[in-house]
């Protein structure tokens, strides 16, 4: 089946999209650099303006797209395919569970897996630290920010994507899933407004996690060889991991994206093996069923929490920070879950999507995260102060605790740098067909474009203002794509009822809808 493009488009890219989403970014970088003094004061006011006044939003928008995946989940449209009865999956499903797994989460988890859990057992958002309730809380708020709701937001941006351009051929990027509202204004300012929107938001996401990589990668380096932690080295590492996204961006799909992420999960399962073993393993898996019974049991309570009455700032440094970066990856994450999603039901693949990598994310949040509880509360209690001291170094302290340190900190750098790399060249691809107005196969000397851009563009929020920066940036790009993905939400059921209507009519013919 060919994918349809944008009409408007001329040549290999979308003028106005390209150029828009360009300036954008380029605009950007020049204002940081011009006023690099000045850059983090104003990061941030922006992070506490936006938490104070939109943070009900990301709240509410979070769970209303949680509901309706559910809803889809288990409602009467579950058994439609994506691409129409007769249409196949492109890859297994263990090609598509690691790509899925590696382009969702990647970096920021092996990240905050150590660190969040400690930081959350010593100054919990309430009630005394250090206590077993607390660890319990610790555990509780880490499966919140990287659980359900996170792959909630990705599902369903993702089916909406994949429905719109394989079912109803329209073309592959944001514009498509509003053309139940739009019609045909989809292909006008409307519609290159939202695909800038998108294209921006993902460059500014993905951002968020290659600066978080490239501050672990540098700790884990400076923890075996003694390598200084700043921002210059920092900066280095990005020049070197960018370009090696960019060969795997060179080799395509297949050979780069797939291999990247199939290898990464291995690593990734090697390292969890050592730790679930090598650390305290009665005690890990005692913890984690204790913390999947809490977590579904309290999950509507810390869903809807909004620190209404406490007026603390903890939440606009955790849970927003999470649900603004989370629906600033959504275009990225979604628009590739649609990419290699073809041939998938709905059911399938929400079933995919949403279940098996929170289930992922439990067991890697589990093992990490309670080994380090492990060691914080019956140890030497040592792991909580160098974690609060440098965040990024927090995997590499806690893999100091058991034997082979040397090699176990260098499988956790491979980790990371492959994720690094299999995330950039991943984002390049969907801002690349993005600002091509849809096209599937846009040319690499664009993707490779876009690769650069987004090591730029981290490189330039840890000149201007490190963690902080690069929260600001997720909450202020994920905010306007916040309101969009809530239309986007009903634009899908409209959609999808129609689908519905019309598939009743004629069960076997893969109609057009509003093909053009």
């Amino acid at each position: 089946m060919k994918h349809a493009c944008n009409p408007r488009v001329r040549g290999t890219i979308h003028p106005v999209v390209f150029w828009g989403t360009a300036a954008c970014a380029i605009g950007f970088v020049i204002l940081c650099l011009l006023n690099l003094s000045r850059m983090s004061q104003v990061f941030a006011t922006i992070q506490a303006i936006i938490a104070h006044r939109a943070g009900w939003v990301y709240i509410l928008a979070v769970n209303i797209f949680l509901l309706s995946c559910l809803v889809l989940l288990i409602g009467r449209y579950g058994a439609i395919r994506l691409g129409g009865p007769t249409a196949q999956p492109e890859f297994t499903y263990r090609g598509w569970f690691a790509m899925l797994f590696s382009a969702g989460m990647g970096i920021g988890l092996v990240f905050y897996s150590v660190a969040e859990p400690i930081l959350h057992y010593v100054t919990p958002p309430y009630g005394e630290g250090r206590t077993a309730q607390s660890a319990q809380l610790a555990m509780n708020l880490t499966f919140l920010h990287w659980g359900i709701h996170c792959w909630a937001v990705y599902g369903l941006v993702g089916l909406a994507l994949a429905f719109f351009s394989f079912n109803r051929k329209l073309p592959l990027t944001m514009r498509s899933v509003l053309y139940p509202l739009l019609g045909e204004k989809i292909y006008g300012m409307a519609g290159n407004l939202v695909d800038i929107l998108a294209a921006v938001a993902t460059l500014f996401g993905l951002a968020t996690s290659l600066g978080l990589g490239v501050q672990q990668i540098n700790a884990g380096l400076a923890h075996l060889f003694s390598l200084p932690q700043n921002v210059t080295v920092q900066i280095g590492l990005i020049v070197v991991i960018t370009a090696c996204a960019t060969t795997s961006v060179v080799l395509g799909l297949d050979r780069g994206i797939r291999r990247l992420s199939v290898l990464n999960m291995v690593l990734a399962t090697l390292l969890l093996g050592f730790v679930l073993f090598a650390g305290p393993t009665v005690f890990v898996f005692n913890a984690m069923l204790q913390n999947v019974g809490q977590y579904v049991q309290h999950l509507p309570e810390l869903g809807t929490w909004a620190e209404a009455y406490t007026q603390t700032n903890w939440q606009d440094q955790w849970t927003l920070f999470f649900w603004g970066w989370w629906i600033a990856w959504s275009p990225f994450v979604g628009m590739f879950i649609a990419r290699i999603s073809r041939g998938r039901t709905i059911r399938e693949f929400l079933l995919g999507v949403i279940l098996v990598p929170t289930v992922m994310t439990i067991v890697w949040v589990g093992v990490f995260g309670n080994t380090a509880l492990f060691v914080e509360v019956f140890g030497q209690g040592t792991l909580a102060q160098a974690v609060s001291d440098n965040l990024a170094v927090a995997l590499f302290v806690l893999l100091e605790q058991f034997p082979l340190a040397a090699l176990s900190c260098l499988l956790g750098i491979a980790v990371v740098v492959i994720f690094f790399v299999s995330s950039s060249d991943s984002a390049s691809l969907v801002v690349d067909i993005v600002t091509a107005g849809g096209h599937p196969d846009p040319p690499v000397k664009q993707r490779i474009f876009w690769a650069s851009m987004e090591g730029v563009i981290a490189a330039v929020l840890l000149l201007g203002g490190g963690l902080q920066a690069l929260q600001a940036a997720s909450l202020t790009s994920g905010l306007p794509f916040a309101g969009i993905l809530l239309v986007m939400t009903l634009s899908l059921f409209l959609g999808l009822r129609e689908e519905a209507r019309t598939t009743r009519v004629s069960p076997r013919t893969e109609h057009s809808g509003w093909s053009r």
